[in-house]
Protein backbone atom coordinates (compact mmCIF):
# COMPACT_ATOMS: atom_id res chain seq x y z
CA UNK A 1 0.00 0.00 0.00
CA UNK A 2 1.10 3.61 -1.01
CA UNK A 3 0.17 6.60 1.01
CA UNK A 4 -0.21 9.24 -2.30
CA UNK A 5 1.75 12.66 -2.39
CA UNK A 6 -0.90 15.21 -0.92
CA UNK A 7 0.76 19.05 -1.65
CA UNK A 8 4.37 18.63 -0.23
CA UNK A 9 3.43 14.98 1.57
CA UNK A 10 6.36 12.25 0.01
CA UNK A 11 4.82 9.31 -0.79
CA UNK A 12 5.28 6.59 1.68
CA UNK A 13 4.80 2.85 1.41
CA UNK A 14 3.43 0.82 4.01
CA UNK A 15 1.52 -2.36 5.30
CA UNK A 16 3.89 -5.02 4.54
CA UNK A 17 6.20 -7.59 6.64
CA UNK A 18 9.49 -9.32 5.82
CA UNK A 19 11.89 -11.75 6.99
CA UNK A 20 15.59 -11.36 5.63
CA UNK A 21 17.59 -14.44 5.97
CA UNK A 22 21.33 -13.68 6.72
CA UNK A 23 24.14 -15.53 5.76
CA UNK A 24 28.07 -15.05 6.23
CA UNK A 25 28.61 -13.81 2.88
CA UNK A 26 31.05 -14.57 -0.26
CA UNK A 27 32.57 -12.51 -3.01
CA UNK A 28 31.33 -11.39 -6.23
CA UNK A 29 33.70 -13.33 -7.99
CA UNK A 30 36.94 -15.18 -7.95
CA UNK A 31 38.81 -12.49 -8.77
CA UNK A 32 41.71 -11.68 -6.34
CA UNK A 33 40.43 -7.35 -6.26
CA UNK A 34 36.86 -9.15 -5.32
CA UNK A 35 38.51 -11.39 -3.00
CA UNK A 36 40.59 -9.11 -1.22
CA UNK A 37 37.44 -6.21 -1.16
CA UNK A 38 35.71 -9.45 0.46
CA UNK A 39 38.47 -10.40 2.73
CA UNK A 40 39.04 -7.07 4.22
CA UNK A 41 35.50 -6.60 5.13
CA UNK A 42 35.13 -10.07 6.68
CA UNK A 43 38.62 -9.57 8.65
CA UNK A 44 37.77 -5.86 9.69
CA UNK A 45 34.73 -7.20 11.82
CA UNK A 46 35.92 -6.56 15.32
CA UNK A 47 33.36 -9.60 16.45
CA UNK A 48 35.55 -12.03 14.10
CA UNK A 49 38.90 -10.36 15.48
CA UNK A 50 39.07 -9.48 18.81
CA UNK A 51 42.78 -8.53 19.22
CA UNK A 52 44.49 -4.94 19.35
CA UNK A 53 43.22 -2.50 16.59
CA UNK A 54 45.82 -0.46 15.69
CA UNK A 55 47.84 -3.59 15.81
CA UNK A 56 45.41 -5.72 13.72
CA UNK A 57 44.89 -2.85 11.12
CA UNK A 58 48.85 -2.64 9.93
CA UNK A 59 48.80 -6.81 10.03
CA UNK A 60 45.60 -6.51 7.78
CA UNK A 61 46.51 -4.30 5.20
CA UNK A 62 50.24 -4.48 4.95
CA UNK A 63 50.50 -8.21 5.15
CA UNK A 64 47.09 -10.08 4.84
CA UNK A 65 45.46 -8.53 2.28
CA UNK A 66 48.85 -8.47 0.58
CA UNK A 67 48.99 -12.29 0.12
CA UNK A 68 46.32 -14.16 1.12
CA UNK A 69 43.67 -12.76 -1.33
CA UNK A 70 45.68 -14.86 -4.28
CA UNK A 71 45.68 -18.03 -2.63
CA UNK A 72 41.83 -18.07 -1.66
CA UNK A 73 40.76 -16.97 -5.07
CA UNK A 74 42.67 -20.41 -6.33
CA UNK A 75 40.72 -21.95 -3.48
CA UNK A 76 37.47 -20.63 -4.47
CA UNK A 77 38.07 -21.35 -8.37
CA UNK A 78 37.80 -25.01 -7.29
CA UNK A 79 34.57 -24.73 -6.00
CA UNK A 80 33.03 -21.86 -8.10
CA UNK A 81 29.89 -22.55 -10.11
CA UNK A 82 31.12 -21.49 -13.49
CA UNK A 83 28.12 -22.03 -15.46
CA UNK A 84 26.31 -19.78 -13.24
CA UNK A 85 29.05 -17.66 -12.21
CA UNK A 86 27.99 -18.19 -8.89
CA UNK A 87 29.58 -19.41 -5.35
CA UNK A 88 27.56 -22.12 -3.78
CA UNK A 89 26.89 -20.23 -0.95
CA UNK A 90 25.17 -17.20 -3.00
CA UNK A 91 22.95 -20.20 -4.75
CA UNK A 92 21.72 -21.95 -2.66
CA UNK A 93 20.52 -18.79 -0.16
CA UNK A 94 19.18 -17.74 -3.30
CA UNK A 95 17.44 -21.34 -3.49
CA UNK A 96 16.34 -21.35 -0.31
CA UNK A 97 14.64 -17.22 -0.79
CA UNK A 98 12.51 -18.27 -3.60
CA UNK A 99 11.67 -21.85 -1.81
CA UNK A 100 10.38 -19.95 1.37
CA UNK A 101 8.41 -17.39 -0.88
CA UNK A 102 6.31 -20.06 -2.32
CA UNK A 103 5.14 -21.19 1.02
CA UNK A 104 3.81 -17.75 1.87
CA UNK A 105 1.32 -17.08 -0.28
CA UNK A 106 0.51 -13.21 1.51
CA UNK A 107 1.65 -10.60 -1.01
CA UNK A 108 2.27 -8.81 2.08
CA UNK A 109 5.14 -10.58 3.29
CA UNK A 110 8.37 -10.10 1.08
CA UNK A 111 11.36 -12.49 1.78
CA UNK A 112 14.89 -11.44 0.65
CA UNK A 113 18.21 -12.55 1.78
CA UNK A 114 21.46 -10.70 2.74
CA UNK A 115 25.29 -11.42 3.40
CA UNK A 116 26.76 -10.19 6.37
CA UNK A 117 29.92 -9.50 4.14
CA UNK A 118 29.93 -9.14 0.66
CA UNK A 119 26.79 -7.92 -1.84
CA UNK A 120 23.89 -7.33 -0.50
CA UNK A 121 24.41 -6.23 2.78
CA UNK A 122 22.65 -6.23 5.65
CA UNK A 123 22.20 -2.13 5.57
CA UNK A 124 20.73 -1.74 2.11
CA UNK A 125 18.56 -4.52 2.09
CA UNK A 126 16.94 -2.99 5.47
CA UNK A 127 16.61 0.17 3.73
CA UNK A 128 14.84 -1.32 0.36
CA UNK A 129 12.41 -3.28 2.45
CA UNK A 130 11.92 -0.30 4.40
CA UNK A 131 11.20 1.86 1.21
CA UNK A 132 8.99 -0.95 0.07
CA UNK A 133 6.37 -0.47 2.96
CA UNK A 134 8.14 -3.14 4.92
CA UNK A 135 7.04 -1.84 8.54
CA UNK A 136 7.75 -5.29 10.64
CA UNK A 137 11.33 -7.31 9.44
CA UNK A 138 12.01 -11.00 10.76
CA UNK A 139 15.61 -11.12 10.78
CA UNK A 140 17.00 -14.40 9.97
CA UNK A 141 20.54 -15.27 10.48
CA UNK A 142 21.41 -18.96 9.02
CA UNK A 143 23.40 -19.73 11.90
CA UNK A 144 22.35 -22.64 13.99
CA UNK A 145 24.30 -22.60 16.73
CA UNK A 146 25.06 -18.91 18.30
CA UNK A 147 28.55 -17.28 18.33
CA UNK A 148 29.05 -13.52 18.95
CA UNK A 149 31.07 -13.98 15.50
CA UNK A 150 27.99 -14.51 13.51
CA UNK A 151 24.62 -14.39 15.03
CA UNK A 152 26.58 -11.56 17.27
CA UNK A 153 27.67 -9.82 14.21
CA UNK A 154 24.61 -9.94 12.14
CA UNK A 155 22.95 -7.79 15.20
CA UNK A 156 25.27 -5.48 15.06
CA UNK A 157 25.25 -4.61 11.10
CA UNK A 158 21.30 -4.72 11.95
CA UNK A 159 21.60 -2.16 14.88
CA UNK A 160 24.24 0.19 13.34
CA UNK A 161 21.75 0.19 9.83
CA UNK A 162 18.82 1.27 12.44
CA UNK A 163 21.01 3.76 14.33
CA UNK A 164 20.78 5.83 10.85
CA UNK A 165 17.41 5.45 10.10
CA UNK A 166 14.55 8.53 11.06
CA UNK A 167 11.96 5.91 10.67
CA UNK A 168 12.64 2.07 11.74
CA UNK A 169 10.93 -0.52 10.83
CA UNK A 170 10.16 -3.42 13.77
CA UNK A 171 12.70 -5.65 14.06
CA UNK A 172 12.73 -8.98 15.27
CA UNK A 173 15.32 -11.50 15.72
CA UNK A 174 15.12 -15.31 15.56
CA UNK A 175 17.93 -16.30 17.59
CA UNK A 176 19.69 -19.72 17.40
CA UNK A 177 17.86 -23.17 16.78
CA UNK A 178 20.72 -25.94 17.22
CA UNK A 179 18.28 -28.09 19.04
CA UNK A 180 15.13 -27.40 17.16
CA UNK A 181 14.11 -30.93 16.66
CA UNK A 182 13.16 -30.15 12.83
CA UNK A 183 16.41 -29.03 12.37
CA UNK A 184 17.53 -32.60 13.85
CA UNK A 185 15.55 -34.48 11.98
CA UNK A 186 16.43 -32.63 8.75
CA UNK A 187 20.36 -33.39 9.63
CA UNK A 188 19.43 -37.35 10.72
CA UNK A 189 17.30 -37.49 7.04
CA UNK A 190 20.39 -35.94 5.21
CA UNK A 191 22.84 -38.45 6.77
CA UNK A 192 20.35 -41.57 6.04
CA UNK A 193 20.22 -40.27 2.84
CA UNK A 194 24.11 -40.52 2.54
CA UNK A 195 24.76 -43.67 4.59
CA UNK A 196 22.27 -45.19 1.50
CA UNK A 197 24.67 -44.54 -1.66
CA UNK A 198 27.76 -46.28 0.02
CA UNK A 199 28.82 -49.94 0.22
CA UNK A 200 30.61 -49.25 3.03
CA UNK A 201 29.58 -48.83 6.80
CA UNK A 202 31.12 -45.66 8.58
CA UNK A 203 33.51 -46.45 11.52
CA UNK A 204 32.77 -43.38 13.15
CA UNK A 205 30.71 -40.11 12.02
CA UNK A 206 32.22 -36.70 12.36
CA UNK A 207 30.50 -33.15 13.38
CA UNK A 208 32.71 -30.71 11.96
CA UNK A 209 31.68 -27.44 13.20
CA UNK A 210 33.66 -23.58 11.96
CA UNK A 211 36.18 -23.36 14.77
CA UNK A 212 36.76 -19.83 17.19
CA UNK A 213 39.18 -19.07 19.31
CA UNK A 214 38.85 -20.77 22.41
CA UNK A 215 38.93 -17.39 24.14
CA UNK A 216 36.03 -16.77 22.89
CA UNK A 217 34.53 -20.01 24.58
CA UNK A 218 36.58 -18.97 27.85
CA UNK A 219 34.86 -15.24 27.40
CA UNK A 220 31.84 -16.53 27.64
CA UNK A 221 30.57 -17.51 24.01
CA UNK A 222 28.05 -20.61 24.48
CA UNK A 223 29.10 -21.80 20.72
CA UNK A 224 31.16 -25.07 21.92
CA UNK A 225 27.53 -26.10 23.58
CA UNK A 226 25.71 -25.03 21.35
CA UNK A 227 27.77 -27.57 18.95
CA UNK A 228 28.05 -30.45 21.13
CA UNK A 229 24.58 -30.26 21.76
CA UNK A 230 23.63 -30.46 18.01
CA UNK A 231 25.77 -33.69 17.74
CA UNK A 232 24.14 -35.24 20.85
CA UNK A 233 20.80 -35.10 19.52
CA UNK A 234 21.63 -36.34 16.34
CA UNK A 235 23.47 -39.08 17.36
CA UNK A 236 20.41 -40.28 19.64
CA UNK A 237 18.26 -39.36 16.63
CA UNK A 238 20.09 -41.58 14.18
CA UNK A 239 20.10 -44.05 16.67
CA UNK A 240 22.81 -46.58 15.03
CA UNK A 241 26.12 -48.16 16.60
CA UNK A 242 28.35 -45.76 15.02
CA UNK A 243 30.19 -43.50 17.48
CA UNK A 244 30.13 -39.51 16.94
CA UNK A 245 32.68 -37.08 17.57
CA UNK A 246 32.82 -33.45 17.67
CA UNK A 247 35.67 -31.61 15.76
CA UNK A 248 35.72 -27.56 14.71
CA UNK A 249 37.77 -26.51 11.27
CA UNK A 250 38.97 -23.65 9.40
CA UNK A 251 41.35 -22.04 12.28
CA UNK A 252 43.09 -19.01 11.28
CA UNK A 253 46.02 -17.37 13.20
CA UNK A 254 48.58 -18.92 15.61
CA UNK A 255 46.46 -18.84 18.70
CA UNK A 256 44.38 -21.99 20.02
CA UNK A 257 41.25 -22.79 18.93
CA UNK A 258 38.66 -24.93 19.71
CA UNK A 259 39.72 -28.82 20.33
CA UNK A 260 39.92 -31.07 18.62
CA UNK A 261 40.96 -30.02 15.29
CA UNK A 262 39.03 -32.02 12.21
CA UNK A 263 42.10 -32.81 10.23
CA UNK A 264 44.22 -33.28 12.82
CA UNK A 265 41.58 -35.45 13.90
CA UNK A 266 41.14 -37.08 10.13
CA UNK A 267 44.90 -38.12 10.14
CA UNK A 268 44.88 -39.38 13.58
CA UNK A 269 42.01 -41.51 12.84
CA UNK A 270 43.49 -42.79 9.48
CA UNK A 271 47.50 -44.20 11.36
CA UNK A 272 45.14 -45.58 14.33
CA UNK A 273 43.45 -47.60 11.61
CA UNK A 274 40.25 -46.32 11.08
CA UNK A 275 39.79 -46.75 7.29
CA UNK A 276 35.96 -45.53 6.22
CA UNK A 277 34.86 -42.66 7.71
CA UNK A 278 31.54 -40.19 7.09
CA UNK A 279 31.94 -36.57 7.80
CA UNK A 280 28.76 -33.67 8.78
CA UNK A 281 28.96 -29.98 8.42
CA UNK A 282 25.79 -28.72 10.60
CA UNK A 283 26.98 -26.06 11.47
CA UNK A 284 26.62 -24.41 7.89
CA UNK A 285 22.91 -24.03 6.44
CA UNK A 286 24.55 -24.47 2.63
CA UNK A 287 27.64 -25.68 1.03
CA UNK A 288 30.65 -23.34 0.84
CA UNK A 289 34.22 -23.10 0.55
CA UNK A 290 34.48 -24.08 4.35
CA UNK A 291 32.47 -27.63 3.13
CA UNK A 292 33.33 -28.12 -0.25
CA UNK A 293 36.91 -27.20 -0.16
CA UNK A 294 38.27 -27.16 2.76
CA UNK A 295 36.23 -30.77 3.93
CA UNK A 296 35.35 -32.44 0.68
CA UNK A 297 38.55 -31.79 -1.15
CA UNK A 298 41.60 -30.83 1.33
CA UNK A 299 40.43 -32.96 4.48
CA UNK A 300 39.22 -35.79 2.03
CA UNK A 301 42.89 -35.79 0.72
CA UNK A 302 44.35 -35.69 4.10
CA UNK A 303 42.68 -38.29 5.26
CA UNK A 304 43.45 -40.94 2.02
CA UNK A 305 46.85 -40.40 2.02
CA UNK A 306 47.41 -41.19 6.07
CA UNK A 307 45.69 -44.35 5.72
CA UNK A 308 42.36 -43.92 5.16
CA UNK A 309 40.15 -45.83 2.38
CA UNK A 310 36.85 -44.84 2.75
CA UNK A 311 35.51 -40.89 3.12
CA UNK A 312 32.08 -39.52 2.30
CA UNK A 313 30.96 -35.99 3.30
CA UNK A 314 27.23 -35.54 3.36
CA UNK A 315 25.92 -32.40 1.86
CA UNK A 316 24.68 -29.11 3.94
CA UNK A 317 20.87 -28.83 4.26
CA UNK A 318 20.90 -26.25 1.38
CA UNK A 319 17.55 -25.85 -0.28
CA UNK A 320 16.33 -29.20 0.56
CA UNK A 321 12.51 -29.93 1.70
CA UNK A 322 13.49 -30.15 5.26
CA UNK A 323 15.16 -27.58 5.54
CA UNK A 324 12.82 -25.42 3.72
CA UNK A 325 10.46 -26.84 6.42
CA UNK A 326 12.67 -25.99 9.63
CA UNK A 327 12.74 -22.54 8.21
CA UNK A 328 9.41 -22.04 7.54
CA UNK A 329 8.26 -22.94 10.83
CA UNK A 330 11.10 -20.78 12.34
CA UNK A 331 9.76 -18.12 10.57
CA UNK A 332 5.60 -18.61 11.92
CA UNK A 333 6.78 -18.04 14.90
CA UNK A 334 7.15 -14.58 14.51
CA UNK A 335 4.74 -13.86 11.65
CA UNK A 336 1.05 -13.75 12.20
CA UNK A 337 -0.17 -12.62 9.31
Amino acid sequence: MVIKKTNSHPNIAYGKDAVLLINLGTPSSTSVKDIKKYLKEFLSDNRIIEVNKILWWFILNFVILNVRPAKTAKTYKEIWMKDIDQSPLRYYTIKQKVKLSKKFSNKALIIEYAMRYGEPNIPSKILDLKNRGCENIIILPLYPQYSSATIGSVCDSVFKTLLKMRWQPSIQIIPHYESHPLYIAALKKSLDKSIATIKWKPQIIIASYHGIPKRYFLKGDPYHCHCHKTTRLLKEKLNKKIPFLTTFQSRFGPEEWLTPYTENTLIELAKSNTKNVLIICPGFSSDCIETLEEINLRAKEVFLENGGENFLMVPCLNDNDEHINLLTNLIKRYYHG
